[in-house]
């Protein structure tokens, strides 16, 4: 912790005073006021230090980032679907980047509201060192294990192997590489980026599933249909900005999902 210059001259004071104290005749009762004032001054300032560590506690800062990001970003993004949703994506992409910083090496987080229908322009990326918004809004797909209709809002959400499913929360994104898709009976090929889930049990199945970002020719400017549970986007995107986010960046999946949103480790970690 890096202390201010104000408190490191206060701190240095009172140490010369009690060391300079510390060389007087011992028995002498002169010497007791300054002892006492120096033990004083270093008791306060010792206060001060508490509340300067408390002030840079890792919870704090995250914080601190969660409330710049929300002032600068949040009246750009709308609708959402739930009050809290850019405040637990951005709460859950600093606290991980806090615990784990050798991991997150791009400032780039891909974000995207399931609350809200396929037809609505959903995802968005964010630059979270400038605070500006990198693209978006844009459409973007669902599994199609997460709703009945082919158009409508995701309401379903699995981590399981063949549930062709969302899968909601944090993730790390990893390489990119040459995606092969199926739509309308004819194959296709797009830019994929892999994606490793790190909410314990909501999305930490990810990589075995094939759960990648990618782009589809059923996602278009105006709606998305659905995918077998990847955040997939239009192609021409796809091509422009994964590879922006490949290789450290993160992806955080977002639905009002109680469930979900209070067992999730970083959701819940950071609520309140």
């Amino acid at each position: 912790m890096r202390l201010s210059p104000a408190l490191q001259q206060v701190l240095l004071g009172a140490s010369a005073i009690i060391i300079a104290s510390s060389t007087m005749v011992s028995g002498r009762d002169e010497s007791r006021p300054v002892v006492d004032a120096a033990v004083s001054i270093v008791g306060a300032n010792t206060t001060h230090l508490r509340s300067a560590v408390t002030a840079t506690s890792p919870e704090n800062e995250v914080g601190s980032a969660t409330k710049s990001a929300l002032d600068a970003l949040e009246s750009a993004v709308r609708p959402l679907s739930h009050p809290d949703a850019l405040r637990d994506a951005f709460r859950s992409y600093f606290a991980y980047k806090a615990a784990n910083p050798d991991k997150v090496k791009k400032p780039y987080l891909y974000f995207v509201d399931y609350g809200l229908p396929s037809t609505a322009k959903r995802g968005y990326v964010f630059d979270m060192e400038s605070l500006k918004i990198v693209d978006g809004p844009f459409t973007v797909a669902h599994g199609r294990g997460s709703s009945a209709s082919r158009y409508g809002v995701p309401t379903r959400f699995s981590n399981a192997s063949g549930s062709n499913s969302t899968s909601l929360g944090l993730y790390v994104t990893k390489a990119l590489y040459d995606f092969r898709g199926h739509s309308g009976g004819r194959v296709y090929t797009s830019t994929g980026l892999r994606l490793e889930g790190v909410s314990k049990g909501f999305n930490d199945n990810a990589l075995d599933r094939g759960v990648v970002a990618h782009g589809a020719p059923y996602v278009t400017p105006t709606k998305a249909g659905r995918s077998e549970g990847c955040p997939a986007m239009e192609p021409t995107r796809a091509k422009q900005l994964l590879p922006k986010l490949a290789q450290g960046a993160m992806v955080f999946l977002f639905a009002p999902n109680e469930t979900w949103m209070e067992n999730d480790p970083w959701v819940s970690a950071n609520a309140g």
